[in-house]
């Protein structure tokens, strides 16, 4: 969760912090400056929660290298490791943090950790319809929506009613979709939300996070997780609160607070090896990213922006010779 190091983006400046005005990057980010010597192809091979980004900043980054060839393959976080580590791509993006036996494997063959540059900030949202009456939910009642553990210690979830909805609504079974298990999101999601309990059988598997949104668009009584950013308008994302009710909105300002539960840095991880410099090529794909024009392409694909303090600390991963 963000909360432990909100610390870090409280010198963002948030035009929209009291306000719903739009969401800007901050000030204080360098705009890119465009270097010689860069050419080549590159490959980015991971998350489908970071796909729409990587595509957004691929196009971006051809404005500045117009000769590069940039391909982009999401079909979930868990692909990342294993094709840095063969070296079919130069990035990984991740919606979670690399597991302990990814890192593993990758340091037994090249004898150092991969680097985590930290791109962007995702409110991992709970979607109903658009039509849905629900004012909220408590992460207890997120769990037993989707687990048939319930670590969390609610009642069991069938219906709308089970969740407070009157009227109409009360007697409607709930239909439920997910992320498969190569998805960083269904790893993120079950580790946080159902303390790492088992999805109930009835969770309907999706391969992306757009196949999600879009089934939960569709089908009325249904709820789905995913990315902020893959939210349209055909459905809701339901404020959301750790316990109790009161409840807090996925926006931009809750999310790098920390007062939304649900907050996470999306990650691209690269392979960085102590004392050598990471390639021009992906150095500069990771610098633009982390530049004011990289930042707001974070804003056009919906997911929120982070402050120089961040950019700064993973700018020098990249930029160090000496250490990783």
């Amino acid at each position: 969760m963000i909360k432990k190091l909100s610390i870090l983006l409280l010198v963002m400046v948030w035009a929209s912090a009291a306000s719903a005005a739009p969401i800007k990057v901050d000030p204080e980010l360098s705009a890119y400056s465009k270097q010689g010597g860069v050419s080549g192809n590159l490959s980015s091979v991971g998350s489908d929660t970071l796909n729409n980004l990587m595509t957004l900043w691929s196009e971006k980054f051809k404005q500045f290298y117009p000769n590069i060839n940039i391909q982009v393959e999401g079909k979930g976080s868990s692909t990342a490791p294993p094709a840095l580590i063969s070296a079919t791509a130069q990035l990984g993006p991740m919606s979670r943090q690399m597991k302990q036996k990814e890192m593993d494997l990758f340091e037994s063959k090249f004898g150092y950790k991969p680097t985590p540059i930290r791109v962007a900030v995702d409110a991992l949202a709970v979607f109903v319809n658009k039509d849905n009456p629900i004012k909220g939910l408590n992460l207890k009642q997120v769990d037993a929506l989707f687990s048939k553990s319930r670590r969390r210690g609610n009642a069991e979830v069938e219906t709308w009613g089970d969740l407070g909805v009157t009227g109409s609504w009360a007697n409607r079974p709930i239909s439920v979709y997910g992320r498969n298990s190569a998805s960083g999101t269904y790893g993120f999601f079950k580790k946080l939300v159902m303390k790492k309990g088992d999805y109930k059988d009835q969770v309907k598997e999706q391969p992306g996070s757009a196949s999600v949104v879009q089934s939960v668009s569709v089908d009325q009584f249904s709820a789905g997780y995913s990315g902020i950013g893959y939210k349209t308008s055909g459905v809701r994302a339901l404020p959301l609160a750790e316990s109790g009710s009161t409840f807090v909105e996925a926006t931009a300002v809750n999310a790098l607070s920390g007062e939304y539960p649900l907050a996470r840095f999306l990650y691209i991880y690269v392979n960085k090896a102590p004392g050598k410099p990471l390639d021009p090529l992906t150095r500069e794909f990771v610098k633009m990213i982390l530049s004011k024009e990289g930042q707001e392409v974070v804003v056009k694909g919906g997911y929120f922006p982070i402050a120089k303090t961040v950019t700064a600390q993973d700018l020098q991963k990249i930029e160090a010779t000496m250490t990783n």
